[in-house]
């Protein structure tokens, strides 16, 4: 028998602030009009002060285990991807493992926007050497606290969240009618590094630093490479295009969205949207999409769903997965 990567839980937390656009237009020089405009986005949510990523994260923890009726002492690992983590060090991953009482290990993952499908991929991989048993893999982040909140082109994009899955090994044949991650696919190339960073860190400035991106450039590496790597995970399956049930992508922008979702010809209906009321929210995007879907009976046991993302580095990725 094979062993499969199911996921059997799904939780989410938004921080209770609501920033819209319309406020941001007091601070900024824009309007909700030009947003809307060029993302798709009308409001986002914004961690309280004394927020933090660790909290984002442990909210939507409890829920996904809630939602998948696992305890702490059924979690064997916790993998956190996050890009803002509450600390330099220790792992934001073992404030996490401190909270809900889980006796494993854990540890972060930081590949940006991409770290969710990094994370997840990486829980499939212990799962199936037979290392874990039940993961708990969260996309968790506080981009407000490293935005230049006077860059209109950059503040206008991202919001906080949480987003949380449980994964757990299963028996399965070893088909593409097995329920749970049936392939991923991962990449990087530090070249772009350029296009999309944040200009501070322990090691260089010594300084937490801001969020600085060409968006022109970002856009466009974006739509070629999730359609690139969308295609090796259905290549790598069998599966085609027409038979995926639902895409479920990185929020960065709608028309990011709609370009990739056009190269496949998959209807706009099949795509799970919440870029609008979210922004971009990095690596919490995916989970946070994907739980709403799910809890709201979107997502069906069975269904054909793609996760995709691509994010500073850079580094994109994609995993393909039978619910």
């Amino acid at each position: 028998m094979t062993v499969r990567s199911r996921i059997i839980g799904c939780g989410s937390y938004l921080p209770s602030t609501v920033l819209t656009n319309e406020e941001l237009s007091r601070r900024v020089d824009t309007t909700d009009e030009w947003i809307v405009a060029r993302t798709g986005i009308r409001q986002r949510h914004i961690a309280a002060k004394d927020e933090m990523t660790s909290d984002l994260a442990y909210h939507a923890a409890v829920q996904a285990m809630a939602h998948a009726n696992v305890t702490a002492a059924d979690i064997d690992m916790i993998i956190v991807a996050t890009a803002t983590p509450d600390n330099t060090f220790p792992a934001t991953a073992t404030k996490v493992q401190q909270r809900l009482g889980v006796t494993g290990f854990a540890f972060d993952m930081q590949a940006v926007c991409s770290g969710f499908i990094y994370a997840l991929t990486t829980a499939d991989m212990y799962i199936r050497n037979r290392q874990a048993k039940t993961v708990l893999v969260i996309g968790a982040e506080t981009f407000s606290r490293i935005l230049d909140w006077e860059d209109r082109s950059t503040c206008v994009l991202f919001g906080d969240g949480a987003g949380a899955v449980i994964v757990q090994a299963h028996e399965g044949t070893g088909t593409v009618e097995d329920q749970g991650i049936l392939a991923s696919r991962l990449h990087s190339d530090g070249s772009k590094y350029e296009l999309l960073h944040v200009d501070g860190g322990p090691s260089s400035t010594q300084t937490v630093g801001h969020l600085r991106m060409e968006g022109r450039e970002v856009f466009r590496h974006a739509v070629t490479n999730l359609a690139s790597v969308i295609r090796e995970v259905l290549d790598d399956t069998g599966i085609t295009a027409d038979q995926i049930n639902w895409l479920v992508p990185h929020q960065a922008n709608q028309r990011i969205l709609d370009g990739t979702a056009r190269k496949f010809g998959i209807s706009p209906d099949r795509v799970v949207v919440t870029v609008d009321r979210h922004a971009n929210t990095s690596a919490a995007s995916i989970p946070l999409a994907l739980s709403e879907a799910v809890h709201d009976g979107r997502i069906k046991r069975g269904d054909i769903v793609v996760l995709e993302a691509m994010g500073g580095g850079f580094t994109w990725g994609a995993s393909l997965v039978r619910w």
